[in-house]
Formats: structure tokens, C-alpha cells, sequence
């Protein structure tokens, strides 16, 4: 007998997840961070997915506006999933074959994932003292060991 993950993961509890994790104080509209909202009813397609609307800007958003998760056909379980999986150093082939996915989404979401990572890391700013060792690096000679000859050699040859 096969057990099948996604069965073990209730959707209801990654969007309170979700929710807890975006908004630890009080939910913010998505688009220009008012605390002034309320809530518009679930989503008719995620039945555990809140809407909102914003007073200030008057617009509209869900759960999953304006993050890695949005706007994508497979289920937030399954993203969730995912992500647990690639936090265990799974490859995306193993993953996939776990998740049972079609091989093209199983690498959209690794990237997806993956992107927005990158796009969420802090900006690193270096202070105080800071100290560098050099590098010396050849490039683009590659198969040509005539153009990387050391100085002093012959220094008509050196490109």
C-alpha cells in the first residue's frame, strides 16, 4: 500500500500557515499596506482562501497576492510540499516522482521557489573592516594554453 503525502497535508492549515506567516499582527492590503481592511468571503475556487478588500485603496486581494504561490494551478498544499521537499535536499526528479507531477511543472515550481528565494534575500551591506583576498582568473582561453603562458616567457605571444 502507497501512501500518498497529500492526503496527509490539510489545505485549510497551509493557508492559516500562510496567513500567520504574512501577516504576524495585523493583515495589510497587498498592494499599498493599509491595515484598514475587511474581509470579502472565500475564494469560490480554494473555499479555504480569504479575500480582502482594502478601504484605503479600494482594491481587492487573497491569502496569496503578490506572493510565490499565486497564480498558479496546483493546489498551496502541494507548494507546501514542495518546499518541505527541496528543504530535505530532494532533487526535483525525486520530488516530482513523490508529488506525482508532470515533469514541466515539477521544474516551473522549483524555480518559482527558488526565485523568489533569491528575490526575498536581504541585501547584504558589508561595515567596519573589511578584507579581500586576491584572485587571479583566466578566462575565455579555454583549449588555448599559448594565451595564458606566464609573463616572462615569452611576452609576444601573451594576448
Amino acid at each position: 500500500m502507497q501512501v500518498n503525502i497529500e492526503n496527509l497535508i490539510d489545505e485549510a492549515r497551509c493557508y492559516e500557515t500562510v496567513r500567520s506567516l504574512r501577516w504576524s499582527d495585523d493583515i495589510c492590503c497587498a498592494h499599498c499596506e493599509s491595515t484598514d481592511i475587511i474581509k470579502r468571503g472565500k475564494d469560490d475556487t480554494h473555499p479555504d482562501r480569504q479575500r480582502y478588500e482594502c478601504k484605503a485603496c479600494k482594491k481587492r486581494f487573497d491569502d496569496l497576492t503578490n506572493t510565490v504561490f499565486s497564480g498558479h494551478h496546483q493546489p498551496l498544499k502541494v507548494w507546501i510540499i514542495f518546499l518541505y521537499f527541496m528543504g530535505l535536499n530532494l532533487s526535483t526528479e525525486q520530488i516530482r516522482q513523490e508529488l506525482n507531477l508532470n515533469k514541466n511543472d515539477a521544474h516551473h515550481m522549483a524555480h518559482v521557489l527558488r526565485s523568489g528565494v533569491v528575490q526575498k534575500k536581504p541585501v547584504v551591506k558589508l561595515s567596519k573592516e573589511v578584507e579581500c583576498d586576491e584572485v587571479y582568473v583566466i578566462a575565455g582561453h579555454k583549449g588555448q594554453p599559448d594565451a595564458v603562458k606566464k609573463r616572462g616567457e615569452n611576452p609576444e605571444e601573451i594576448v
